[in-house]
C-alpha cells in the first residue's frame, strides 16, 4: 500500500496538517484545527493513526486534542489535568510523547501526567513535583515548562524530562524518583563560580539517538551537548557551529551519529538565524563535526527563528527533515537536507513540527 506522510504543526492559532505521498514531491495543506487553540505540540501515533495535541493557555485552560481519523474531527479533554487545590494553577500542556498504550504529557508550571485511557483521563506523575529541589526552580523566558520527554524505547520505567529552567530530570521507577542528569552543561546567566550548578540550567530540547537509548543529545541556552550514559555526563559538541544558542534538535531515524540543528544568532541578539541566512546544521559523527545545509533556503534578509519543538525527522528511506518558523513559513527537504523547499507559508507563530508515516 502506498506511503503518506503527515506533517503535523502546532501553531499559536491551531493545528494544520501537511500531507503528501512517500515521493515528498508536492504538498496540501489542511487546517486550522482545534478550534484555533494555540497548540504547542502536535504528535502522531503511526501505529494507529491517532493525531494529538498539547494546547492551551491561560484563557483556554489546558487539554489535549485527540484525531481518529487523521485531522478531520477532533476531541478534547482536560480531565484529571490539575494541579491539587492551593497550587498554581496549569496554564497549558506543552509537550507529548506517546509509548505503547501511555501518553505523557508535560504541562506549564513544569509537571508530568500520564494517561493509560488514549488521553480521555490524566494522571498527576507526583514524584517529578515532589523532587527537593523543585522549590528552586524558576521558569525560562516561556514561563516554567516542561517541553521535553524522552523514553526508554525498552523500559517503560525510565523517562527523562527536559524543564525550562531547571534542567534534565531522570526517573528510573516510572516516576516515583528523580534525579538531575545535568553534569557538564553550562549556566552561563548564573554569577561566576556557580555556571555548573547540579540544577537550573535552561535545557531547550532533548533528544534520543535511534538505537542507542543512552545517548542523549542536548541544545541549551548555553551550548549543545551529548551524553553516551544517559545524562549522567555530558560534553560539549558545539565545536564548528555558528552559535552556542539554538532551540531545536532533531535526531536521524536509524543513524545515532546523525543529527540536525538550527541554531540561531545569540540569546540577546535577535535569535534569528546567524547572519539572517537559514541553514540546517548537520553532523554525522554525533558532533565531532558539523555541515550546514542551505540549498533552497532564504540567504539574505532572513529574521526568522525556529522554536524549540519546530524541526522533525520523517521515517522513509532517505529521510526527510522539516521545520517551521516564526514567521508562519514550514520548509521540507526529501534527502536529509541536501535540499529545501517552502512547502508552506504565512502560517500563524510555528511551534512545533513533526511528522508522521502512514499508509495510504
Amino acid at each position: 500500500m502506498p506511503e503518506k506522510v503527515l506533517v503535523l504543526v502546532g501553531t499559536k492559532k491551531g493545528a494544520f496538517i501537511a500531507e503528501s505521498d512517500g515521493k515528498r514531491g508536492s504538498w496540501k495543506l489542511r487546517g486550522p484545527f482545534c478550534e484555533h487553540w494555540p497548540m504547542n505540540h502536535v504528535v502522531g501515533d503511526a501505529a494507529t493513526g491517532a493525531i494529538y495535541g498539547a494546547g492551551g493557555n491561560e484563557w483556554f485552560g489546558p487539554a489535549v486534542w485527540k484525531s481518529n481519523d487523521l485531522g478531520e474531527t477532533w476531541t478534547h479533554s482536560s480531565d484529571g489535568l490539575a494541579y491539587e487545590a492551593g497550587e498554581e494553577p496549569i496554564k497549558a500542556v506543552w509537550s507529548l510523547a506517546r509509548r505503547n498504550g501511555s501518553l505523557y504529557a508535560g504541562v506549564q508550571p513544569a509537571g508530568l501526567f500520564r494517561s493509560d485511557d488514549d488521553g480521555a483521563t490524566w494522571s498527576h506523575i507526583e514524584g517529578l513535583q515532589n523532587h527537593p529541589s523543585r522549590k528552586d526552580w524558576n521558569p525560562g523566558g516561556a514561563g516554567l515548562i516542561l517541553h521535553s520527554i524522552v523514553t526508554h524505547p525498552r523500559d517503560e520505567e525510565q523517562i527523562w524530562v527536559g524543564i525550562s529552567s531547571a534542567g534534565v530530570f531522570y526517573t528510573w521507577d516510572g516516576g516515583k524518583t528523580w534525579e538531575p542528569r545535568n553534569r557538564g552543561t553550562r549556566a552561563d546567566f548564573l554569577p561566576e563560580g556557580q555556571n555548573y550548578p547540579e540544577f537550573g540550567q535552561c535545557v531547550h530540547c532533548l533528544v534520543m539517538a535511534p538505537g542507542r537509548p543512552d545517548r542523549l543529545y542536548q541544545q541549551n541556552h548555553c551550548g549543545m551537548y551529548r551524553s553516551d550514559d544517559g545524562g549522567k555526563n555530558w560534553q560539549s559538541i558545539e565545536k564548528g557551529l555558528p552559535s552556542t544558542f539554538g532551540f531545536p534538535a532533531a535526531t536521524h531515524p536509524r543513524d545515532a551519529d546523525t543529527l540536525f540543528l538550527l541554531p540561531l544568532n545569540g540569546d540577546s541578539a535577535g535569535r534569528y538565524v546567524p547572519d539572517a541566512k537559514a541553514a540546517v546544521w548537520k553532523t554525522k559523527d554525533a558532533g565531532a563535526t558539523w555541515l550546514d545545509e542551505r540549498k533552497g533556503l532564504p540567504q539574505e534578509d532572513c529574521y526568522a527563528g525556529v522554536l524549540r519543538q519546530a524541526m522533525a525527522t520523517d521515517s522513509l528511506e532517505p529521510a526527510g527533515v522539516y521545520f517551521g518558523t516564526s514567521g508562519g513559513s514550514l520548509f521540507a527537504s526529501a534527502n536529509e537536507g541536501e535540499n529545501w523547499s517552502e512547502i508552506a507559508r504565512h502560517l500563524p507563530t510555528i511551534l512545533s513540527v513533526e511528522a508522521m508515516v502512514v499508509s495510504g
